[in-house]
C-alpha cells in the first residue's frame, strides 16, 4: 500500500514540472519531493515521471494517476470544508489555452481580479492559435470556436463576439472612398497566413472577400492589428480590441459582419477539481457579463 502523503507530491511536481518550483509550493526542500516521488514509484511500481532538460513530464502511468490523484484532493479539501466548516484554500496552476486575441486583450485585464479572489491559483495562459490537447493534459481548460463532438469533455457556450471590417481614419483620408463591397478592390488588406491556420473557424477572410490585395499576413492578430493601426490597410477585428482605439473606423457596417462564439472545454476527470472549477466559473462570469463589449453594439 503506498502512503496517501505521497500523492501532494506528485500532483504538484506534474503541476510545475520542476522539482524547486515544487518544493517551493510545498515548502519543502526539493530532495524532499525526489525523495517522495521516487517511494511512490517504487510502491506502484511504474514510473510516473520522465526526466528532460525542460523538466518532468509524466508518463502514460502518470497521465492516468493523475486524474484519480486530483478526484482525492478534491474531495479532501470537500471533507476540510464540509467537517470543519472553513473554506479549503484553492491552490495550485491552471492552464488555459485560448484564442490569442481572447487570451490577450480580455482575460488578461481580468487576472488581477482573479488573483485577489484566488491567491494560492496560479494561471498559465497559453493565448495562441493553435488547438492544445486536453486529454494529453496540454492544458487544463480550453477555450474553442467551436463545440466538440467526440471526447471525454464537457463543454457550455461562453458567449457570441463580432468581427466587422476596420481601418485608420488617416488610411481612409488618403484612400479612394469606400461606399459598396465593390470600392474594396481598390484597397490593401491584412490578414491570415492561410496555410498556417489550425482552426478552420478562423479561415473566414476569403469567404468574405474575393480577390483581396493583402499586403500584410501574420499567424498572430496583435501583428495584424498593429499592422492595421499603423494604417497599411483594412483588416477583419475582434470589436473588443477596437472599441479603445478612437483612430480606428468601422468599414462598412451593414455589409461586413463575422458572428463567431467561444465555448469552454474541460475534461470531465477535472470537471469537479476545485482550483479548475473556480478558473471555469470565473471565465464563465466575465466573458458572459458584457455582450456589448464581445459583438460591438
Amino acid at each position: 500500500m503506498y502512503d496517501w502523503n505521497d500523492l501532494k507530491y506528485f500532483l504538484e511536481l506534474s503541476r510545475q514540472g520542476k522539482l524547486v518550483r515544487a518544493a517551493g509550493r510545498l515548502q519543502v526542500d526539493h530532495t524532499t519531493v525526489s525523495r517522495r516521488i521516487t517511494a511512490l514509484e517504487k510502491q506502484l511500481d511504474v514510473r510516473l515521471f520522465d526526466k528532460s532538460p525542460n523538466g518532468y513530464q509524466l508518463t502514460d502511468a502518470g497521465l492516468r494517476l493523475l486524474p484519480l490523484a486530483e478526484q482525492i484532493e478534491t474531495r479532501c479539501n470537500r471533507l476540510y470544508q464540509e467537517i470543519a466548516g472553513k473554506d479549503a484554500r484553492l491552490s495550485g496552476t491552471v492552464r488555459v489555452a485560448t484564442p490569442e486575441a481572447l487570451g490577450s486583450q480580455v482575460i488578461a485585464r481580468h487576472i488581477t481580479e482573479f488573483a485577489s479572489l484566488h491567491p494560492g491559483i496560479e494561471i498559465e495562459l497559453v493565448a495562441e492559435t493553435r488547438r492544445m490537447s486536453l486529454s494529453k493534459r496540454e492544458a487544463d481548460i480550453a477555450i474553442s470556436l467551436s463545440r466538440p463532438d467526440s471526447g471525454r469533455l464537457i463543454a457550455w457556450k461562453l458567449c457570441d463576439y463580432r468581427l466587422r471590417l476596420f481601418a485608420t481614419r488617416d488610411y481612409l483620408a488618403r484612400h479612394a472612398p469606400i461606399a459598396s463591397m465593390d470600392d474594396l478592390s481598390r484597397h490593401d488588406f491584412v490578414s491570415y497566413i492561410e496555410d498556417l491556420i489550425e482552426m478552420p473557424e478562423l479561415r473566414f477572410f476569403d469567404n468574405t472577400f474575393k480577390n483581396a490585395h493583402v499586403v500584410f499576413r501574420s499567424t498572430n492578430v496583435s501583428a495584424q492589428f498593429n499592422a492595421i493601426l499603423q494604417g497599411i490597410g483594412l483588416g477583419l477585428v475582434h470589436c473588443f480590441m477596437a472599441r479603445h482605439q478612437p483612430e480606428l473606423q468601422v468599414v462598412l457596417p451593414d455589409q461586413v459582419s463575422v458572428e463567431r462564439s467561444y465555448w469552454l472545454l474541460v475534461h470531465e476527470d477535472l470537471r469537479h477539481v476545485a482550483r479548475v472549477d473556480a478558473v471555469c466559473q470565473f471565465l464563465t462570469r466575465i466573458l458572459g457579463e458584457d455582450p456589448a463589449l464581445m459583438m460591438g453594439t
